[in-house]
């Protein structure tokens, strides 16, 4: 699990109904979107206590109304942040929806029919690997022959990889949730500070203070401290004095990222490497694990940046690349805005 700190943000910038809204919009694509009021919009007691009295708290609940009728469609929100994927979350979705169901039984919160209303389950993740847990519970039981498998059970949820989402950001759309995402994936101080432009923008209306304020909190508390070590950042109050720190010391804090980010690989391609040398036993292991552990970490930085058909084409010439390469385009990728900034546009030779 990744620092509560993170987790603690992203459950105070969605617990504006803002965020809701435009992630169901921007990022939920079923046709039934259009047939619901989000002007009904409202956050539920997220804290259940089952028949055995042990308290379980989910992670955020909203519902809203049908158009036109009093119907109420439960949308459950569970904000997970892991380093690595969880291979059970369908099972843990599943006992938050039959406490959630439970809750609403004991309430006789019905539909008209005496049914139970309609849930929607989403996993927002941002973790750095991608995502390799099972989607539906299904998976996660042995199947057997002989006619069990009729009973058992099926249950999905939407699963939201906000590193690895097709959709890019862009101003035109106006959507909260994909400036937050930007502001995750960002690789430079130039890159957040063009996002926080845009965010000065639609959250300057009297009625925006709170979430402004949030992602004012997020960003001096959460997202900076990890990017720029060393500066204390509680003296900012608004995110207007969060983007005018950024200009004035852009340059300054690009240099800060760069250097960050190759002592970091060196770091892990170091650590590699060491293991690598323990396990043979000779100097020339640990040179060799050192070097595949820079592979590695560029690997992953062009898959997480260019995407995964970036990576699968300068694949085989990142592989041969020298130590001195590697460590130039390491470098090249914080500030490059394509794959052929980072190694040059002949990449297939």
């Amino acid at each position: 699990m990744l620092h509560h700190g993170h987790d603690h943000g992203y459950k105070l910038l969605f617990s504006h109904p803002e965020m809701i809204v435009d992630l169901i919009r921007g990022y939920v694509r079923d046709p039934w979107v259009e047939r619901v009021d989000l002007s009904t919009l409202e956050k539920v007691g997220g804290s259940y206590v089952s028949d055995d009295l042990r308290e379980r708290e989910d992670d955020m609940i909203w519902r809203l109304r049908w158009k036109g009728n009093d119907r109420w469609v439960y949308v459950y929100l569970l904000l997970e942040f892991q380093s690595t994927s969880e291979r059970f979350m369908p099972l843990r979705v599943l006992t938050y929806l039959g406490l959630l169901y439970e809750d609403l039984r004991r309430r006789d919160e019905l539909t008209d029919n005496k049914l139970l209303p309609p849930v929607l389950p989403i996993v927002l993740y941002r973790g750095a690997e991608q995502w390799r847990g099972a989607e539906d519970v299904a998976d996660l039981i042995e199947r057997v022959p002989g006619g069990l498998e009729a009973y058992c059970p099926t249950l999905r949820y939407l699963l939201l990889d906000e590193r690895r989402h097709d959709d890019k950001y862009s101003q035109k759309t106006q959507n909260l949730v994909s400036a937050l995402f930007a502001l995750e994936s960002s690789r430079s101080p130039a890159d957040l500070e063009v996002v926080l432009e845009n965010l000065v923008v639609w959250l300057q209306g009297p009625e925006q203070v709170s979430l402004r304020r949030s992602f004012t909190v997020w960003l001096k508390r959460v997202l900076l401290p990890t990017r720029v070590r060393g500066v204390n950042f509680e003296s900012l109050n608004d995110l207007q004095e969060v983007r005018g720190m950024l200009s004035e010391r852009v340059d300054d804090w690009t240099q800060n990222w760069k250097e960050q980010g190759i002592a970091e690989g060196r770091k892990i391609g170091f650590e590699l490497g060491r293991q690598e040398g323990r396990q043979e036993g000779r100097q020339e292991g640990r040179q060799e694990g050192r070097q595949e552990g820079e592979v590695l970490l560029l690997m992953r930085q062009i898959e997480q940046k260019f995407g995964a058909e970036a990576l699968d084409a300068c694949r085989k010439r990142i592989e041969a690349a020298d130590a001195e390469a590697l460590l130039d385009w390491s470098v090249r990728i914080l500030t490059a805005k394509s794959i052929d900034e980072v190694i040059g546009s002949d990449i297939t030779r």
